[in-house]
């Protein structure tokens, strides 16, 4: 206890010193308002990924990864390695491809137009196709 009586100057200026160097070096933390967007903003890359890895479970994208050579196994740890960036560039060029299934409804589309062009000039008389329109 004498010791610290003896050097109670010293350790003084020593104790000053470093919280003085200990309230520079450190900044207090601020608060400010956050927006919804950039709460939005900070979760969209994870729920990007989450649709990426769920477009890797569909049946269809499985075959096609195992007829290229790629395991599923792979090909997850592969999206799971992709920056934020490269999971938005992809799920934004995945959202804008054709949904598929383009095909039928053109054929049934243009199936039906036939029909109804061939009914008109049927009711006209200027074909002779159907014979419930007589």
């Amino acid at each position: 206890m004498s010791l610290l009586l003896r050097h109670q100057k010293i350790l003084s200026l020593i104790l000053i010193f470093s919280f003085t160097s200990l309230t520079v070096c450190f900044s207090p933390a601020h608060a400010g308002m956050v927006s919804t967007a950039q709460i939005l903003k900070t979760s969209q890359p994870d729920s990007e990924r989450e649709s990426l890895n769920a477009f890797l479970e569909r049946e269809d994208v499985q075959k096609q990864l195992e007829a290229w050579g790629l395991d599923k196994a792979m090909a997850k740890a592969r999206v799971n390695s992709l920056t934020d960036a490269e999971v938005s560039r992809m799920a934004q060029q995945l959202d804008q491809l054709p949904a598929g299934g383009g095909a039928l409804a053109t054929i049934v589309g243009a199936a039906v137009l036939i029909f109804v062009v061939l009914l008109v000039t049927d009711i006209l008389g200027y074909t002779d196709v159907f014979p419930f329109t007589k």
